[in-house]
Protein backbone atom coordinates (compact mmCIF):
# COMPACT_ATOMS: atom_id res chain seq x y z
CA UNK A 1 0.00 0.00 0.00
CA UNK A 2 0.86 3.26 -0.57
CA UNK A 3 -0.01 6.98 0.64
CA UNK A 4 -2.09 9.17 -2.14
CA UNK A 5 -0.99 10.80 -4.67
CA UNK A 6 -0.69 14.76 -3.75
CA UNK A 7 -4.15 15.08 -5.72
CA UNK A 8 -5.92 13.85 -2.56
CA UNK A 9 -7.11 16.81 -0.50
CA UNK A 10 -6.44 17.06 3.51
CA UNK A 11 -10.32 16.83 3.89
CA UNK A 12 -10.53 13.71 1.51
CA UNK A 13 -8.08 11.62 4.01
CA UNK A 14 -9.58 12.96 6.88
CA UNK A 15 -13.52 12.03 5.83
CA UNK A 16 -12.45 8.56 5.17
CA UNK A 17 -9.83 7.94 8.04
CA UNK A 18 -12.63 9.73 10.15
CA UNK A 19 -15.22 7.18 9.27
CA UNK A 20 -12.95 4.23 9.09
CA UNK A 21 -12.33 4.85 12.76
CA UNK A 22 -15.39 4.63 14.74
CA UNK A 23 -15.52 5.67 18.70
CA UNK A 24 -15.28 2.48 21.03
CA UNK A 25 -15.57 2.35 24.75
CA UNK A 26 -11.91 1.20 25.88
CA UNK A 27 -13.05 -1.17 28.13
CA UNK A 28 -13.81 -3.79 25.99
CA UNK A 29 -12.12 -5.45 23.03
CA UNK A 30 -15.67 -6.89 22.07
CA UNK A 31 -18.58 -4.70 20.47
CA UNK A 32 -21.48 -5.17 23.51
CA UNK A 33 -24.44 -5.66 20.48
CA UNK A 34 -22.24 -6.68 18.17
CA UNK A 35 -25.09 -9.01 16.95
CA UNK A 36 -24.63 -12.61 16.25
CA UNK A 37 -20.25 -13.25 16.73
CA UNK A 38 -18.94 -14.73 14.26
CA UNK A 39 -18.23 -18.99 14.51
CA UNK A 40 -14.54 -20.66 13.14
CA UNK A 41 -15.01 -24.03 12.78
CA UNK A 42 -16.85 -26.22 14.95
CA UNK A 43 -19.06 -23.45 16.10
CA UNK A 44 -16.90 -21.28 18.28
CA UNK A 45 -16.64 -17.87 18.34
CA UNK A 46 -13.33 -16.34 16.36
CA UNK A 47 -10.22 -15.71 18.04
CA UNK A 48 -7.20 -13.69 17.22
CA UNK A 49 -3.62 -14.77 19.63
CA UNK A 50 -1.67 -11.72 19.37
CA UNK A 51 1.59 -12.21 20.32
CA UNK A 52 2.92 -9.29 21.66
CA UNK A 53 4.75 -7.53 24.63
CA UNK A 54 8.77 -7.71 24.16
CA UNK A 55 10.53 -6.14 26.76
CA UNK A 56 8.74 -3.86 29.94
CA UNK A 57 12.00 -1.45 30.12
CA UNK A 58 10.68 0.43 27.41
CA UNK A 59 7.61 2.31 27.31
CA UNK A 60 7.49 1.86 23.74
CA UNK A 61 7.84 -1.63 23.64
CA UNK A 62 4.84 -1.40 26.75
CA UNK A 63 3.05 0.85 24.27
CA UNK A 64 2.84 -1.30 21.13
CA UNK A 65 0.10 -4.21 22.90
CA UNK A 66 -2.65 -1.55 23.88
CA UNK A 67 -1.93 0.17 20.70
CA UNK A 68 -3.13 -2.85 18.61
CA UNK A 69 -5.78 -4.19 21.04
CA UNK A 70 -7.16 -0.45 20.21
CA UNK A 71 -7.04 -1.10 16.63
CA UNK A 72 -8.60 -4.91 17.03
CA UNK A 73 -11.33 -3.48 19.29
CA UNK A 74 -12.26 -1.04 16.51
CA UNK A 75 -11.93 -3.08 13.38
CA UNK A 76 -12.87 -6.43 14.95
CA UNK A 77 -14.93 -5.82 17.69
CA UNK A 78 -16.97 -9.17 16.87
CA UNK A 79 -13.64 -11.32 17.48
CA UNK A 80 -12.14 -12.37 20.80
CA UNK A 81 -8.69 -11.66 21.68
CA UNK A 82 -5.97 -13.12 23.20
CA UNK A 83 -2.87 -11.64 23.94
CA UNK A 84 0.51 -14.14 24.35
CA UNK A 85 2.79 -11.91 26.59
CA UNK A 86 5.99 -13.19 28.56
CA UNK A 87 6.84 -8.85 29.76
CA UNK A 88 3.89 -8.19 32.07
CA UNK A 89 6.18 -7.05 35.31
CA UNK A 90 6.45 -3.47 36.44
CA UNK A 91 2.69 -3.26 36.43
CA UNK A 92 2.27 -4.19 32.73
CA UNK A 93 -0.28 -7.09 32.84
CA UNK A 94 -1.96 -4.57 35.48
CA UNK A 95 -2.43 -1.89 33.30
CA UNK A 96 -3.35 -4.29 30.23
CA UNK A 97 -6.17 -5.45 32.28
CA UNK A 98 -7.47 -2.60 33.87
CA UNK A 99 -7.89 -0.86 30.30
CA UNK A 100 -8.98 -4.42 28.30
CA UNK A 101 -10.47 -6.69 31.04
CA UNK A 102 -12.00 -8.83 28.75
CA UNK A 103 -8.81 -9.51 26.66
CA UNK A 104 -7.80 -12.79 28.22
CA UNK A 105 -3.31 -12.86 28.44
CA UNK A 106 -1.47 -16.04 28.77
CA UNK A 107 2.35 -16.30 28.96
CA UNK A 108 4.70 -19.26 28.13
CA UNK A 109 7.31 -20.43 25.35
CA UNK A 110 7.41 -23.05 22.98
CA UNK A 111 10.00 -25.82 23.50
CA UNK A 112 12.47 -27.52 20.54
CA UNK A 113 9.85 -29.46 18.55
CA UNK A 114 6.99 -26.67 18.68
CA UNK A 115 4.91 -27.58 21.52
CA UNK A 116 3.86 -25.12 23.78
CA UNK A 117 5.12 -25.35 27.16
CA UNK A 118 2.33 -24.03 29.84
CA UNK A 119 -1.02 -25.06 29.87
CA UNK A 120 -2.45 -21.88 29.53
CA UNK A 121 -0.37 -21.67 25.96
CA UNK A 122 -1.24 -24.87 24.58
CA UNK A 123 -5.13 -24.14 25.23
CA UNK A 124 -4.73 -20.90 23.42
CA UNK A 125 -3.10 -22.31 20.41
CA UNK A 126 -6.24 -24.76 20.31
CA UNK A 127 -8.48 -22.36 20.61
CA UNK A 128 -7.31 -19.44 18.48
CA UNK A 129 -7.88 -19.53 14.75
CA UNK A 130 -5.22 -17.01 13.84
CA UNK A 131 -1.95 -15.53 15.47
CA UNK A 132 -1.37 -11.72 14.64
CA UNK A 133 2.27 -10.76 15.34
CA UNK A 134 2.39 -7.27 16.73
CA UNK A 135 4.78 -4.54 16.43
CA UNK A 136 8.43 -4.27 17.05
CA UNK A 137 11.67 -3.98 16.04
CA UNK A 138 11.74 -6.93 14.24
CA UNK A 139 9.84 -10.56 14.12
CA UNK A 140 11.07 -10.88 17.24
CA UNK A 141 8.60 -14.08 17.96
CA UNK A 142 10.26 -15.90 14.89
CA UNK A 143 10.61 -19.30 16.74
CA UNK A 144 6.77 -18.86 18.20
CA UNK A 145 5.48 -17.85 14.79
CA UNK A 146 7.19 -21.45 13.55
CA UNK A 147 5.60 -23.24 16.77
CA UNK A 148 2.22 -21.46 15.22
CA UNK A 149 3.10 -22.99 11.63
CA UNK A 150 2.75 -26.53 12.79
CA UNK A 151 -0.82 -25.73 13.65
CA UNK A 152 -1.49 -25.32 10.31
CA UNK A 153 -3.26 -22.38 11.16
CA UNK A 154 -2.35 -19.11 9.59
CA UNK A 155 -0.98 -15.91 10.96
CA UNK A 156 0.11 -12.55 10.06
CA UNK A 157 2.44 -10.11 10.60
CA UNK A 158 1.52 -6.38 11.73
CA UNK A 159 3.83 -3.12 12.19
CA UNK A 160 7.17 -4.24 12.15
CA UNK A 161 10.33 -3.39 11.05
CA UNK A 162 12.56 -6.16 8.48
CA UNK A 163 16.23 -5.34 8.48
CA UNK A 164 18.70 -6.64 5.98
CA UNK A 165 22.11 -8.28 6.33
CA UNK A 166 24.74 -7.30 4.74
CA UNK A 167 26.26 -10.08 2.39
CA UNK A 168 29.11 -9.91 -0.31
CA UNK A 169 27.79 -8.47 -2.75
CA UNK A 170 23.92 -8.27 -2.04
CA UNK A 171 22.05 -7.22 1.11
CA UNK A 172 19.99 -10.84 2.20
CA UNK A 173 17.29 -12.28 4.67
CA UNK A 174 18.10 -15.04 6.78
CA UNK A 175 17.00 -18.03 5.61
CA UNK A 176 14.53 -18.90 8.94
CA UNK A 177 13.22 -14.82 8.27
CA UNK A 178 12.64 -15.75 5.02
CA UNK A 179 10.29 -18.91 5.31
CA UNK A 180 8.59 -17.32 8.61
CA UNK A 181 7.66 -14.08 5.90
CA UNK A 182 6.55 -16.30 2.99
CA UNK A 183 4.58 -18.41 5.18
CA UNK A 184 2.58 -15.64 6.51
CA UNK A 185 -0.84 -14.55 5.17
CA UNK A 186 0.37 -10.99 5.70
CA UNK A 187 3.23 -8.69 6.34
CA UNK A 188 2.51 -5.06 7.15
CA UNK A 189 6.10 -3.21 7.82
CA UNK A 190 6.26 0.03 10.04
CA UNK A 191 7.64 1.65 7.81
CA UNK A 192 8.65 2.14 3.89
CA UNK A 193 12.25 1.51 4.00
CA UNK A 194 11.31 -2.13 5.33
CA UNK A 195 8.75 -2.48 2.61
CA UNK A 196 11.55 -1.84 -0.25
CA UNK A 197 14.10 -4.32 2.00
CA UNK A 198 11.28 -7.44 1.71
CA UNK A 199 10.76 -6.26 -2.27
CA UNK A 200 14.22 -5.89 -2.53
CA UNK A 201 14.76 -9.07 -1.06
CA UNK A 202 12.18 -10.98 -3.81
CA UNK A 203 9.89 -11.59 -1.16
CA UNK A 204 6.39 -11.60 -3.03
CA UNK A 205 4.27 -14.65 -1.54
CA UNK A 206 2.35 -12.51 1.03
CA UNK A 207 0.23 -9.64 0.88
CA UNK A 208 2.35 -7.05 1.35
CA UNK A 209 2.15 -3.65 2.92
CA UNK A 210 2.62 -0.69 4.94
CA UNK A 211 0.62 0.11 8.32
CA UNK A 212 2.49 2.44 10.72
CA UNK A 213 3.66 0.99 14.92
CA UNK A 214 0.45 0.25 16.74
CA UNK A 215 1.81 2.90 19.04
CA UNK A 216 0.29 5.53 16.76
CA UNK A 217 -3.36 4.30 17.78
CA UNK A 218 -2.47 4.11 21.87
CA UNK A 219 -5.50 5.64 23.52
CA UNK A 220 -4.95 4.63 27.37
CA UNK A 221 -4.59 6.72 30.34
CA UNK A 222 -3.24 7.32 34.49
CA UNK A 223 -5.02 10.76 34.28
CA UNK A 224 -4.15 10.54 38.27
CA UNK A 225 -0.78 9.53 38.52
CA UNK A 226 -0.09 12.43 35.61
CA UNK A 227 -2.38 14.86 37.25
CA UNK A 228 -0.56 14.37 40.77
CA UNK A 229 3.11 14.48 38.81
CA UNK A 230 1.91 17.82 37.26
CA UNK A 231 0.85 19.25 40.11
CA UNK A 232 4.12 18.63 42.68
CA UNK A 233 6.60 19.42 39.46
CA UNK A 234 4.45 23.32 38.91
CA UNK A 235 3.91 22.46 35.29
CA UNK A 236 1.21 23.87 33.51
CA UNK A 237 -1.14 21.97 30.53
CA UNK A 238 0.98 23.31 27.64
CA UNK A 239 3.47 25.19 28.63
CA UNK A 240 6.22 22.68 29.02
CA UNK A 241 8.21 21.01 26.90
CA UNK A 242 9.02 16.59 28.19
CA UNK A 243 12.50 16.03 26.85
CA UNK A 244 14.23 12.41 26.19
CA UNK A 245 17.65 11.39 25.89
CA UNK A 246 19.32 8.19 24.49
CA UNK A 247 22.88 7.01 24.67
CA UNK A 248 23.33 5.69 20.90
CA UNK A 249 23.72 1.69 21.91
CA UNK A 250 21.37 1.12 25.16
CA UNK A 251 23.32 -0.54 27.27
CA UNK A 252 21.16 -3.87 28.15
CA UNK A 253 24.56 -5.97 29.73
CA UNK A 254 23.58 -3.47 33.12
CA UNK A 255 19.81 -4.39 32.65
CA UNK A 256 19.98 -8.35 31.73
CA UNK A 257 21.97 -11.35 30.61
CA UNK A 258 23.17 -10.80 27.46
CA UNK A 259 25.05 -12.64 24.84
CA UNK A 260 27.18 -10.20 23.63
CA UNK A 261 31.13 -10.87 24.22
CA UNK A 262 33.26 -8.84 26.00
CA UNK A 263 34.58 -7.06 22.91
CA UNK A 264 30.96 -6.16 21.67
CA UNK A 265 30.40 -4.51 25.60
CA UNK A 266 33.35 -2.83 25.11
CA UNK A 267 32.85 -1.00 21.26
CA UNK A 268 29.22 0.03 22.73
CA UNK A 269 30.24 1.44 25.52
CA UNK A 270 32.80 3.42 23.62
CA UNK A 271 30.73 4.54 20.62
CA UNK A 272 28.28 5.71 23.94
CA UNK A 273 30.82 7.38 25.08
CA UNK A 274 32.34 8.57 22.22
CA UNK A 275 28.44 10.90 21.29
CA UNK A 276 26.75 10.92 24.54
CA UNK A 277 28.06 14.76 25.37
CA UNK A 278 27.57 15.91 21.69
CA UNK A 279 24.64 14.07 20.81
CA UNK A 280 23.05 15.57 24.86
CA UNK A 281 24.29 19.41 24.01
CA UNK A 282 22.24 19.95 21.27
CA UNK A 283 19.10 18.88 23.15
CA UNK A 284 20.54 21.29 26.08
CA UNK A 285 20.37 24.00 23.70
CA UNK A 286 17.15 23.06 22.45
CA UNK A 287 15.65 23.19 26.62
CA UNK A 288 17.40 26.54 26.91
CA UNK A 289 16.00 28.31 23.92
CA UNK A 290 12.61 27.30 25.03
CA UNK A 291 12.94 28.61 28.91
CA UNK A 292 14.36 32.08 27.83
CA UNK A 293 12.47 32.34 24.86
CA UNK A 294 8.87 31.55 26.36
CA UNK A 295 10.15 31.71 30.15
CA UNK A 296 7.96 28.10 30.82
CA UNK A 297 9.17 24.61 32.23
CA UNK A 298 11.22 21.46 30.56
CA UNK A 299 10.42 18.06 31.95
CA UNK A 300 13.19 15.81 31.61
CA UNK A 301 11.58 12.06 31.62
CA UNK A 302 12.84 8.52 30.31
CA UNK A 303 11.78 6.32 27.85
CA UNK A 304 13.92 3.23 28.89
CA UNK A 305 14.82 2.50 32.48
CA UNK A 306 18.28 3.17 32.49
CA UNK A 307 17.67 7.01 30.98
CA UNK A 308 16.42 7.99 34.48
CA UNK A 309 20.15 7.92 35.12
CA UNK A 310 21.02 10.23 32.28
CA UNK A 311 18.80 13.42 33.14
CA UNK A 312 21.10 14.66 35.55
CA UNK A 313 24.23 14.31 34.19
CA UNK A 314 23.66 14.65 30.64
CA UNK A 315 20.94 17.05 30.41
CA UNK A 316 20.40 19.06 33.90
CA UNK A 317 23.74 19.42 35.17
CA UNK A 318 25.31 21.02 31.84
CA UNK A 319 22.90 23.74 32.04
CA UNK A 320 22.87 27.58 32.83
CA UNK A 321 21.69 27.93 36.35
CA UNK A 322 19.19 30.60 35.70
CA UNK A 323 17.75 27.79 33.23
CA UNK A 324 18.13 24.76 35.74
CA UNK A 325 15.42 26.86 37.93
CA UNK A 326 13.09 26.00 35.07
CA UNK A 327 14.30 22.57 34.51
CA UNK A 328 11.93 19.41 36.58
CA UNK A 329 13.80 16.03 36.15
CA UNK A 330 11.69 12.77 36.71
CA UNK A 331 13.15 10.46 38.79
CA UNK A 332 11.66 7.27 37.92
CA UNK A 333 9.89 5.24 35.35
CA UNK A 334 6.43 4.89 34.25
CA UNK A 335 4.54 3.03 32.01
CA UNK A 336 3.25 4.44 29.13
CA UNK A 337 -0.57 5.55 30.45
CA UNK A 338 0.64 7.64 32.70
CA UNK A 339 3.44 9.29 30.32
CA UNK A 340 0.77 9.35 27.60
CA UNK A 341 -1.66 11.55 29.70
CA UNK A 342 1.50 14.01 30.54
CA UNK A 343 2.67 13.81 26.81
CA UNK A 344 -0.85 15.21 26.02
CA UNK A 345 -0.54 17.93 28.39
CA UNK A 346 3.18 18.78 27.20
CA UNK A 347 3.59 21.88 24.61
CA UNK A 348 5.58 19.27 22.80
CA UNK A 349 8.00 16.26 23.09
CA UNK A 350 11.83 16.23 21.24
CA UNK A 351 12.96 13.16 22.02
CA UNK A 352 16.67 10.89 21.15
CA UNK A 353 13.74 8.39 21.24
CA UNK A 354 11.29 7.05 18.67
CA UNK A 355 8.65 6.14 20.75
CA UNK A 356 8.03 9.33 23.20
CA UNK A 357 6.93 11.34 19.87
CA UNK A 358 4.92 8.92 18.47
CA UNK A 359 2.54 8.90 22.03
CA UNK A 360 2.98 12.31 22.01
CA UNK A 361 1.78 12.60 18.40
CA UNK A 362 -1.47 9.79 18.95
CA UNK A 363 -2.61 12.46 21.90
CA UNK A 364 -2.05 15.64 19.34
CA UNK A 365 1.27 17.25 20.66
CA UNK A 366 3.47 18.55 18.48
CA UNK A 367 6.78 16.45 18.45
CA UNK A 368 10.69 16.20 17.35
CA UNK A 369 12.26 12.98 16.86
CA UNK A 370 16.25 13.45 16.26
CA UNK A 371 17.27 10.21 15.11
CA UNK A 372 20.52 8.54 15.89
CA UNK A 373 22.07 6.25 13.04
CA UNK A 374 22.56 2.99 15.85
CA UNK A 375 18.78 3.32 16.64
CA UNK A 376 18.14 2.16 12.42
CA UNK A 377 15.85 2.02 10.04
CA UNK A 378 12.45 3.01 11.85
CA UNK A 379 12.83 6.92 12.00
CA UNK A 380 11.56 6.07 8.28
CA UNK A 381 8.19 6.75 9.67
CA UNK A 382 8.28 10.39 10.31
CA UNK A 383 8.55 10.79 6.50
CA UNK A 384 6.39 8.59 5.84
CA UNK A 385 3.20 9.96 7.68
CA UNK A 386 4.25 13.33 6.95
CA UNK A 387 6.16 14.64 9.70
CA UNK A 388 9.68 15.10 8.05
CA UNK A 389 10.13 18.91 9.27
CA UNK A 390 9.91 17.51 12.69
CA UNK A 391 12.90 14.51 12.27
CA UNK A 392 16.32 15.47 12.28
CA UNK A 393 19.68 13.30 12.18
CA UNK A 394 21.53 13.84 15.21
CA UNK A 395 25.15 14.26 13.50
CA UNK A 396 23.72 16.54 10.76
CA UNK A 397 21.26 19.39 12.30
CA UNK A 398 23.15 21.76 15.06
CA UNK A 399 20.61 22.10 18.45
CA UNK A 400 20.41 25.52 16.88
CA UNK A 401 18.10 24.33 14.11
CA UNK A 402 16.14 21.78 16.21
CA UNK A 403 15.33 24.51 18.50
CA UNK A 404 14.21 26.86 15.56
CA UNK A 405 12.06 24.24 14.60
CA UNK A 406 10.86 24.29 18.23
CA UNK A 407 10.16 27.95 18.71
CA UNK A 408 8.34 27.25 14.85
CA UNK A 409 5.62 25.11 16.44
CA UNK A 410 5.66 27.20 19.94
CA UNK A 411 4.83 30.60 17.18
CA UNK A 412 2.39 28.75 15.57
CA UNK A 413 0.80 26.16 17.86
CA UNK A 414 -2.78 26.07 16.13
CA UNK A 415 -1.21 24.98 12.98
CA UNK A 416 1.11 21.99 14.58
CA UNK A 417 -1.51 20.63 15.93
CA UNK A 418 -3.59 20.39 13.08
CA UNK A 419 -0.83 19.02 11.18
CA UNK A 420 0.14 16.32 13.79
CA UNK A 421 -3.68 15.58 14.38
CA UNK A 422 -3.71 14.67 10.56
CA UNK A 423 -0.39 12.64 10.41
CA UNK A 424 -1.68 10.57 12.97
CA UNK A 425 -5.42 10.36 11.33
CA UNK A 426 -2.71 9.15 8.02
CA UNK A 427 -1.01 6.77 10.07
CA UNK A 428 -4.62 5.22 11.57
CA UNK A 429 -6.21 4.92 7.98
CA UNK A 430 -3.22 2.65 6.94
CA UNK A 431 -3.88 0.54 10.00
CA UNK A 432 -7.30 0.03 9.18
CA UNK A 433 -6.68 -0.50 5.80
CA UNK A 434 -4.09 -3.91 7.51
CA UNK A 435 -7.01 -4.52 9.67
CA UNK A 436 -9.45 -5.03 6.72
CA UNK A 437 -7.66 -7.29 5.51
CA UNK A 438 -7.09 -9.35 9.24
CA UNK A 439 -11.05 -8.87 9.18
CA UNK A 440 -11.72 -10.88 5.88
CA UNK A 441 -9.10 -13.74 6.88
CA UNK A 442 -10.66 -14.18 10.47
CA UNK A 443 -14.51 -13.12 10.06
CA UNK A 444 -15.01 -13.72 6.50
Amino acid sequence: MRREGPGLSRRAVLVGAARSIPAVPASSCRAPEAGRAPRSEGGRQATILLRSGWQTENIGDIAHTPGLLRLLQIHLGEAGVMVWSNALDRGVGAMLRRNFPKVRIVSGSTDDNGRPETAELAEAFERADFLLHGSGPGVVARSHLEAWRRTGKRYGIFGVTVALREEAASRALDARLRATLEGAAFVFTRETASLKNLQQAGILRPQLGFAPDSTFSLRIYDEAAAERFLKENGLEPKKFIAVVPRLRYTPYHTMRAVNWSKEEIARRTAVNRKHQEADHAKLREVITTWVRQTGHKALLCPEMTYQVGLLEPLLYRPLPDEVKAHVVRRDRYWLPDEAGSVYRRAAAVVSLECHSPIIAAANDTPCIYVHQPEDGIKGQMWRDVGLKDWYFEVESASGEEIAGRLMSIYEDYAAAQVRVHEAVIYARKLQGDAMSLLRRLVLG
